[in-house]
C-alpha cells in the first residue's frame, strides 16, 4: 500500500496540476478502483502532518499543492524571479479578456506590452496565433497550473475582483462628495 501512495504522490508532485483518477492510473500503472482510496489516505496523512503541503480535490481532479497559509512565500518568489510588475499586469489583462486580440492588449497596456507578450510566450503562459492583421492570445494550461486556478472559475474570480474595485471607487467618490458638501455647508455658515 505504501508503494502505491508513493507512486501517486510522486505523480502529483511532478505534474503540479490537477489530475483525474484516470490520468493518475495511466501515469502510475495502478488500477483505477484503488486510486481514490490511495488519494484519500494521502490527503489524511497531509492533514495530520499539518505541513506546508496538502492534497486538494476540485470536482473529480486531485492535486498536491501548497497550503494557502504559505502561498505568500511563492508569490514573492514569482515577483522577484520571473515576472516584473508591468508584465504581471499585462498577464492579468490577458487573463481577464481570455482569449484576447493582441491589439486590444496593446491599446490597454501600451507598446511595452509587445515585450511582455513575447516574454509570456517564452515562459509558456500564453499562446499566440494569427487572426487577420492581429494575433489571438490565449492562456495555456501552464498558466492555470502555475497560478493554481481552474479555467472555468477564472472569469468569475476576476469579475469578483472587478466588482470589488468598482465598489471601492464608488465609495471613494461618495466620500469625496460628502466632504465637498460638508465644506460648502461650513463656508455658507461662516459667511
Amino acid at each position: 500500500m505504501q508503494d502505491n501512495k508513493n507512486k501517486v504522490e510522486t505523480i502529483l508532485f511532478t505534474t503540479g496540476r490537477f489530475l483525474s483518477i484516470e490520468e493518475i492510473s495511466k501515469l502510475t500503472g495502478l488500477e483505477i478502483n484503488g486510486i481514490k482510496g490511495v488519494l484519500e489516505g494521502l490527503k489524511k496523512n497531509y492533514n495530520e502532518n499539518n505541513g506546508a503541503l496538502e492534497i486538494t480535490e476540485q470536482g473529480e481532479k486531485w492535486k498536491l499543492s501548497i497550503r494557502k497559509a504559505y502561498l505568500y512565500l511563492t508569490e514573492s518568489l514569482l515577483t522577484d524571479a520571473e515576472l516584473d510588475k508591468p508584465t504581471q499586469e499585462t498577464l492579468a489583462v490577458i487573463a481577464y479578456k481570455n482569449p484576447a486580440k493582441q491589439f486590444e492588449i496593446i491599446n490597454i497596456r501600451g507598446n511595452k506590452a509587445y515585450d511582455h507578450i513575447h516574454m509570456l510566450k517564452e515562459l509558456g503562459f500564453i499562446t499566440s496565433e494569427p487572426l487577420g492583421r492581429s494575433r489571438l492570445i490565449k492562456l495555456t494550461q501552464k498558466f492555470f497550473d502555475y497560478f493554481d486556478v481552474v479555467e472555468d472559475q477564472l472569469k468569475s474570480k476576476l469579475k469578483d475582483v472587478e466588482n470589488k474595485g468598482q465598489k471601492e471607487a464608488v465609495n471613494k467618490n461618495l466620500e469625496g462628495l460628502e466632504n465637498k458638501e460638508s465644506a460648502e455647508t461650513q463656508n455658507a455658515q461662516e459667511n
